[in-house]
């Protein structure tokens, strides 16, 4: 190794993202919700970008997909007006001319009036969003704090309650210690007082089942002497909770003496009982979904798809500005400030319809490989990497998988996400068939393990051999890995006892 402080030429090739090449892959990596935020901000905090309305004055210079290359030259003359760094080639269409002054000095801050379709698209995108916002709700201590008022007990025992409350976990149960909230200097007389205020939190408060240490105590707190089965019941949950999770049902009755149907009965009962009674309080809105591509069929039968156009405004860059920079007495800092605030806002425009086109080729390179899928529905997918598509498109596979994520789409089988239509291949049985996708695997284990005979199921070397019979060639262990995937108890679990 030669160590040296004297200086050398060194030639490298080195990838340099530019601040535009950054952008775009962010704004493609956004959803329709996110990316009209994003549009939101940059439009508040840029005053040179604006919406284009339905019907554009054709005296307004906005950029479009039909600009030819003579008018985009003519825009960007002047190479020295670039920013430090930037070449011609790659920015001469965020060249700042002219022709992007206003026409008064004294109305840069004006905008043009808004039709009547453009107030009533912002009203639908308001009212959608208003729609998304999740209301307040009452939480499991409010709920059980306003029921305190119902009862006749002291000052001291409501605000050692309260505190009892307020120490509940998110599924209802008490995990701390009393002692742990009393503090190392509680008195006998607060330990009393805390077991009274645990004692109404579990017996006399909504919902049943609140207070209690673990499930156990939980589902025995739910039990009422008028329920049917209240014995077996009683029975179970006290000393064989292990056993029903096994579903080792002929021990319980060897060891409770109860009969196999008085048990399942019982059973039954009991998945009426709440395990986690305060989950309900904390229960989330669930998002609504804006899917981002729409798959329709075209005259001759073939799936096409689409953009949600009417969601996504079209931008373009307010022409008031154009005198603006001509004018004699603007300053050299007015005309920078415009100038950059001009190529922020192209950046974005660009983005945007690059955004839309990347989308747009990448869903339909999607939806030309699964048209078994929107035939005949998700059992009929068919193995798909994201490699496949960025080889088809043209594209680096990175950029695949940023124009998928988070993004859905609406078929004639339903919302799916894009990414749902990605799954990885498992060998066929047979020398000649075709692969198989992983999920289409999981379709079929479930429906054998639907159709199988409960009081004999199968365990996971008959499920091997029946997705073989299925054309399918998988390992046991891949079969025990699929079923616990989908939460499928084993065999044992799965037998009903007669």
């Amino acid at each position: 190794m030669r160590l040296s402080f004297g200086q050398e030429f060194k030639q490298e090739q080195r990838q340099v993202l530019t601040q535009r090449m950054i952008q775009s892959m962010e704004i493609l990596q956004l959803p329709l919700q996110q990316l009209e935020e994003r549009i939101d901000q940059e439009m508040e905090q840029n005053p040179v970008l604006e919406m284009l309305e339905d019907e554009p004055d054709e005296s307004v210079d906005a950029f479009d997909d039909h600009q030819t290359d003579e008018d985009t030259t003519s825009r960007f003359e002047h190479e020295d007006e670039l920013p430090d760094g930037e070449s011609t080639d790659m920015h001469e269409e965020f060249q700042i001319a002219d022709e992007y002054a206003s026409t008064y000095a004294d109305t840069m801050d004006e905008r043009p009036a808004r039709s009547q379709n453009w107030l009533e698209q912002q009203a639908d995108l308001h009212h959608d969003a208003m729609a998304n916002l999740q209301m307040h709700s009452v939480t499991l201590q409010d709920h059980l704090t306003e029921q305190l008022i119902w009862f006749d007990i002291s000052p001291e025992l409501r605000e050692m309650t309260v505190r009892i409350i307020s120490n509940l976990d998110g599924n209802g149960y008490l995990q701390t210690s009393i002692q742990d909230i009393l503090g190392m200097k509680a008195t006998a007389e607060d330990r009393e007082l805390a077991k009274q205020s645990w004692q109404l939190v579990r017996q006399k408060l909504d919902p049943s089942g609140v207070g209690a240490r673990n499930l156990k105590d939980c589902l025995m707190l739910q039990l009422r002497p008028e329920m049917p089965y209240f014995d077996v019941m009683r029975a179970i949950v006290a000393d064989h909770l292990e056993d029903l999770e096994k579903n080792r049902l002929p021990q319980i009755a060897k060891k409770t003496g109860f009969t196999i149907a008085d048990i399942q009965s019982a059973i039954e009962e009991i998945r009426h009982l709440n395990p986690r009674p305060g989950a309900a309080f904390n229960e989330q809105t669930a998002a609504y979904i804006v899917p981002d591509v729409f798959v329709d069929k075209d005259d001759d039968g073939q799936y096409v798809v689409r953009l949600d156009e009417g969601r996504t405004p079209r931008l373009h860059i307010c022409s008031n500005y154009r005198d603006l920079m001509k004018h004699r007495d603007t300053t050299k800092e007015t005309r920078d400030y415009i100038k950059q605030k001009v190529g922020s806002a192209q950046w974005l425009i660009d983005s945007i319809q690059q955004r839309r086109q990347t989308l747009t080729r990448v869903s339909q390179a999607i939806v030309d490989h699964q048209t078994e899928f929107l035939d005949f529905g998700p059992a009929s997918i068919k193995p798909l990497k994201m490699q496949q598509i960025a080889d088809k498109v043209g594209v680096h596979v990175t950029t695949v998988s940023r124009a998928v994520d988070d993004k859905w789409i609406q078929t004639p089988q339903g919302v799916f996400p894009l990414k749902r239509f990605f799954s990885s291949a498992v060998a066929a049985s047979e020398e000649g068939e075709e692969e198989v996708a992983q999920d289409a695997v999981r379709i079929k284990l479930q429906e054998i393990i639907d159709r199988e005979d409960k009081s004999k199921p199968l365990n996971d070397e008959e499920l091997m051999k029946a997705l073989q019979a299925e054309g399918i060639s998988v390992a046991r262990r891949t079969v025990v890995k699929y079923r616990q995937s989908m939460n499928i108890p084993n065999s044992r679990e799965r037998r009903v006892w007669s």
